[in-house]
């Protein structure tokens, strides 16, 4: 492929570029350098091409070059890219035809390079996230260790890791003792139900192994990333424990072997001579001593390499499959030639045959009738005339075939089960026995007697053991050449080999061996033969050294892989305590979690008894399993994008049947250890929710989360809440400085003591600008809302609304949050300080309109005041009170506030006392018995008082004070001037008016603007100002108070002068315009000549009085309630309102002011 450019000549002798001809032959040279022609005409060509473009561009005209590439487009021209940065932003994406995505190369990779990292990915310790991060940071380095791929296919990866996992000491110690007791039909039923249960988790485990890559971890692994990190850290220490105490399990089992079948004679506590409690202690100590030495032995092991564990497990594995086909040959050999296993029974009783050598109470001899070893041992002598057991002299002595072989039809005897009592005597069904019922029984010690009582329940949990390690084969996803091909069709072909075996063995043994000796744990009336043992062809042998292998292997695979299934829970991070087991020696091994694993399996092994042992290890399974069930049944139902599983044969319903089957199966088998599980694994739940660290892995339950809130939400928007359900959902405003940080943090304190942790709470602030420019302002926004929130310990959501100005933001932040059903109906707003300041006109200004579009959207608004003098979180009042005012009725949110305030520990000392206010046409007695009454019914307790406030004159103070705030109102408007000019013009005016109203009544104006006096009682001859209510809100309906009173028009056409216009106009640039005239100095002179309005001289002498009777009861009060009053419905009267209630509030140290909205929030009805 060639490349074509043109070259044209300029004036000037230089190029298009501004390059003269002989750079550009330079350049044309560079693209040169390094390719070798492949022939001489090639380069002839090349040549001429050269020169062509030389004399072209003498003569000043255009010359196309055609030049030979490698037949890869290059864009590393310098005629592209004239800065060298671009030109190696392009060498690297050299010959991509990919230059229009140029700028998403730095966060969106090339498909090709994706590509080529899935398909180079290799096995994963656990945590994908940080394998992906640390990926990240070695793509950058070119040289690379190569990875050895994975080599393990189904067979030796899954198939038979899963056999040796399945096939353990239940079957070789405790098979035939549950077919003796529970009977063919029971046994068979029990190994069923619990076949079934692996199946369908297998099912379950294969839908979720397929469905994307599994790294190392298999269960664990597995449901974390399904069910989210609490029910991952719950179920992976269940399982952890459940992998801990089956190492207990296979040592108690192999240690069971050695002392009772293989050298009985090394027990450190001897059994001779022992009976009842005294032979079982001995045993249980022997169990206990010689079980440490071997975990030790074992952890040792572990703790030294765990290579030489792996190169023992093929040996491991084989024990178990030569003894398990031993057994088939034995029961074969039975069919043709049944093997001599005696069984000594007297009466219906089977004998302990150890002692004795001859099954009969005497032989005949040629001397005459001689006494056996049996005879001895019932008898006081060895004569014939000794003294002898009642029940040995009445019945006889019977020798019985132990093993009559498969054809010999004992199958009917062993149909059904026989459960015995701890103590009971293991006889033969259909056996005569004549004994007395009232004869105690003798020589315990020298008959087959059962060590546990057993019923049906017993069975399962012992049993269901032996099908745990379906999981063996997930474990090892990481070494699988095709993990989600072999994971599947190897664990589903182990289970269905292992359960053939196991129910073929149900019936087998029941078919070939006598239910005496099915029923006789130890083998105690077969020589001490191990059961299964005396089946086994060609010897017992093979079974006993095989079993006691194979157990030894199964407990070292145990302490290898439960210290690392811990290792990966305390690398994930999920729970804190957990942390220091995440270390181990320098080449990973996991030193501290082996030897808390040797710990816990230790004090399985001071139990000292399998039966007891295996209960405790089902639960800890079962509920594994269950959850893998769950996360399966989870994902299906809910149709999560991401749930696309390759195994294909699955069904949430399979799923729910084997949860169900594993519940069932955990109270079948005990149901206070299931309680007990539970306990622990629900513990573990709460402990990482609340203290673990938070983990984003996509799983299922944030899925059912998301499913849950959409349907609640669309509940929510059938209508709106009740009465009886109505919480303050607050949305709260706070404002930032210009490194982000909330400036008001005890407003969150303040929300989280009236909220307690209940209900919506969304944190907003506003930010000046365009959201582009100012995304990183945001997202530093957003952090430090959720730091504040967390220390606050404020559970909601925070937002960050940018917008060009202030008020249209936090208009947006009004408007746009919540969502649906869930939205605020509430603000709370800090108020604003230094607001009387000039270059805080538009804080103010933007609090006024955010109370009139609170008002408009039928939202309440609290407003506190001081909010810095608030309690924080870790303050306790021990006494005090909370006052409320409650001039108007708001629908009850003065009523409810504090009831939520005391129920945080803050404010729960303190008392709560509601003041009204009467007029003078009022009965204050019946209003408070009224308001008793009603308080009462609200199940509110609290002090109640009425205080009334008659007509009084208006004083001179009051006029005044309405004056100095209309004139300084005005002249703010009318004059231009800066900030330390505006200060002292107003300071000159009010000095000059209080120095005029001393002089003219001195006695009734006070210098104290937060408290007056009392005004002078009006005179016969003057008519009393109508007391006109500070709160003058037509927008509430609720409003029981009478309409304020408001000048006759003929009265405000009187004076026009009066009427002040109040207007506030802005330039484009923002600053004040000028009125005309404004400079004049006669406007500054219309000033001091001006008369205030009568409206605000009534509205300010109702402010003062109200804050002279608060002042005087709730001076000492912890936090006062107040009626906000809304503001003007024109705009003219925005600064006085301001004004009002700073005058209202004065003097108070904290201060909630409180607008309805509209609605009841409280009610009397249950």
């Amino acid at each position: 492929m060639s490349q074509r450019f043109t070259v044209s000549k300029s004036d000037g002798g230089s190029g298009g570029c501004g390059l003269p001809a002989a750079d550009i032959q330079g350049e044309v040279n560079q693209l040169f350098e390094g390719d070798e022609p492949a022939t001489a005409a090639g380069a002839e060509g090349d040549a001429a091409g050269v020169d062509d473009a030389e004399s072209a561009a003498d003569q000043g005209t255009s010359a196309v070059v055609m030049l030979k590439g490698d037949s890869n487009p290059k864009e590393s021209s310098p005629f592209i890219n004239s800065s060298d940065a671009a030109a190696e932003k392009s060498q690297q994406y050299d010959g991509k035809n990919m230059a229009l995505f140029e700028e998403e190369m730095d966060t969106s990779p090339m498909v090709s390079s994706l590509l080529s990292s899935l398909a180079n990915y290799s096995n994963l310790p656990q945590g994908s996230k940080e394998h992906e991060e640390a990926e990240n940071n070695e793509a950058e380095s070119s040289r690379k260790k190569p990875v050895k791929a994975p080599q393990l296919g189904t067979l030796m990866g899954v198939y038979l890791p899963c056999i040796q996992n399945i096939f353990g000491v239940i079957l070789f110690l405790r098979m035939t003792w549950l077919v003796g007791i529970g009977g063919i039909i029971g046994t068979f039923i029990i190994v069923f139900m619990c076949c079934t249960t692996t199946m369908l988790t297998a099912i379950s485990m294969s839908a979720i192994a397929t469905n994307g890559v599994v790294p190392a971890g298999g269960s664990y692994y597995m449901i974390s990333r399904s069910l989210g990190p609490e029910f991952g850290g719950a179920v992976g220490i269940c399982f952890y424990l459940g992998t801990t105490y089956a190492g207990a399990m296979y040592i108690l089992g192999a240690i069971e072997l050695l002392l009772i079948y293989i050298v009985p004679k090394a027990a450190i506590f001897p059994l001779e001579g022992l009976e009842g409690e005294e032979a079982e202690a001995a045993l249980l100590n022997n169990m206990r001593v010689y079980g440490t030495i071997l975990l030790t032995s074992m952890a040792t092991v572990v703790f030294v390499g765990v290579k030489y564990v792996n190169k023992l497990a093929l040996v491991f594995l084989a024990c178990v499959i030569l003894s398990i086909l031993a057994v088939y040959a034995g029961v074969i050999k039975t069919g043709v030639e049944p093997p001599d296993f005696p069984v000594c029974v007297l009466g219906n009783r089977t004998l302990v045959w150890k002692t004795f050598d001859v099954c009969a109470k005497t032989v005949e001899t040629a001397n005459g009738t001689v006494t056996t070893e049996l005879w001895r041992m019932f008898c006081d002598s060895a004569l014939l005339n000794a003294t002898c057991d009642k029940y040995f002299v009445a019945n006889n002595v019977t020798q019985i075939q132990g093993i009559p072989g498969v054809t010999s039809g004992i199958w009917t005897e062993n149909l059904f089960g026989t459960y015995y009592e701890k103590g009971d005597l293991i006889a033969r069904v259909n056996m005569e026995s004549t004994e007395e019922q009232d004869d105690p029984l003798t020589n315990a010690n020298r008959y087959v007697l059962a060590d546990i009582t057993s019923f049906f329940t017993l069975l399962v949990g012992i049993y269901f053991p032996s099908v745990t390690g379906i999981m063996a084969g997930s474990n090892r996803s990481g070494d699988l050449r095709d993990a989600q091909k072999s994971i599947p069709v190897g664990t589903i072909a182990a289970i269905t080999t292992t359960s053939l075996v196991y129910m073929s063995s149900v019936i087998l043994f029941g078919a070939c061996i006598d239910g005496v000796v099915l029923r006789d744990k130890f083998g105690e009336g077969v020589h001490g033969n191990l059961v299964i043992g005396t089946l086994a062809w060609p010897s017992p042998w093979v079974i006993v050294i095989g079993s006691f292998f194979s157990t030894c292997g199964a407990g070292l695979q145990s302490l290898t892989g439960a210290p690392r299934l811990l290792q990966a829970i305390a690398k994930d991070g999920i729970v804190p305590a957990l942390r220091i087991f995440g270390h181990g020696k320098a080449n990973g091994e996991p030193t501290w979690s082996l030897l808390l694993t040797a710990f816990i399996c230790e004090s399985g092994i001071l139990i000292a008894s399998l039966d007891s042992v295996a209960p405790i290890l089902s639960m800890f399974f079962l509920m594994c399993y269950m959850f893998v069930n769950l996360a399966c049944a989870l994902q299906t139902l809910l149709r999560t994008p991401n749930w696309r599983p390759r195994f294909k044969f699955y069904h949430w319903t399979l799923s729910f049947l084997g949860m169900s089957l594993c519940l069932t199966l955990m109270f079948l088998c005990s149901w206070y250890y299931a309680i007990v599980a539970m306990v622990i694994a629900g513990s573990i739940y709460k402990y990482i929710e609340f203290a673990g660290a938070e983990k984003e892995w996509g799983d299922g339950i944030r899925g059912l989360s998301l499913s849950a809130a959409r349907y609640a939400l669309m509940r929510l928007e059938e209508g709106p809440p009740h009465t009886k359900n109505w919480r303050p959902q607050l949305l709260v405003l706070v404002s930032t400085d210009a490194e982000q940080n909330v400036e008001q943090p005890r407003l969150l304190s303040l929300t989280n003591q009236l909220k307690a942790g209940k209900g919506l709470t969304i944190v907003g602030t506003a930010l000046v600008g365009t959201y582009l420019d100012n995304y990183e302002h945001t997202q530093r926004a957003e952090q430090a809302l959720r730091k504040v929130m967390e220390t606050e310990k404020v559970k909601g959501f925070c937002q960050v609304t940018v917008s060009s100005n202030l008020r249209d933001a936090t208009s947006h932040l009004l408007q746009a949050s919540g969502l649906g059903g869930l939205k605020h109906n509430a603000m709370l707003v800090s108020w604003p300080r230094n607001w009387k300041q000039g270059d805080e006109h538009q804080t103010w200004r933007n609090f006024v309109e955010l109370v009139r579009e609170t008002t408009a959207a039928h939202l309440a608004l609290l407003v506190p005041k001081n909010i810095a003098a608030f309690p924080s979180n870790g303050e306790r009042f021990t006494e005090g009170h909370i006052d409320v005012w409650w001039i108007v009725h708001d629908g009850g949110m003065l009523m409810l506030l504090p009831f939520l305030l005391r129920q945080h520990k803050v404010w729960r000392k303190c008392k709560m006392r509601i003041f009204t206010v009467a007029q003078l046409d009022d009965n204050s007695i019946q209003m408070k018995k009224d308001l008793t009454t009603f308080l009462y019914h609200l199940r509110i307790d609290a002090m109640v008082e009425v205080v009334e406030m008659h007509d009084s004159d208006i004083s001179a103070y009051t006029y005044e004070k309405t004056l100095v705030m209309e004139q300084r109102s005005q002249m703010l408007k009318q004059i231009n001037l800066s900030k330390n000019e505006r200060e002292r013009e107003i300071q000159s005016i009010t000095d000059s008016s209080r120095g005029s109203i001393r002089r003219k009544n001195p006695a009734t104006v006070t210098t104290q603007l937060s408290v007056s006096e009392e005004p002078p009682a009006a005179g016969k001859d003057e008519k009393p100002e109508e007391e006109v209510q500070l709160i003058h809100d037509n927008t509430t309906p609720t409003s029981p108070a009478p309409p304020a009173a408001t000048p006759a028009p003929a009265e405000a056409a009187q004076s026009p002068g009066e009427q002040v216009q109040m207007t506030w106009t802005e330039k484009c640039d923002g600053e004040a315009g000028k009125p005309a005239g404004a400079a004049a100095p006669c406007g500054i002179k219309d000033i001091f000549n001006m008369k205030p309005n009568q409206s605000n001289v009534r509205r300010m002498h109702t402010a003062l009085r109200l804050n002279e009777v608060i002042i005087k009861k709730s001076s000492e009060a912890k936090l006062v309630l107040l009626n906000m009053p809304g503001p003007p419905k024109n705009r003219t009267g925005d600064e006085n309102y301001m004004e009002f209630l700073e005058v209202l509030t004065e003097g108070l140290n904290r201060v909630l002011l409180v607008r309805g909205g509209g609605r009841e929030v409280i009610t009397i009805y249950s």
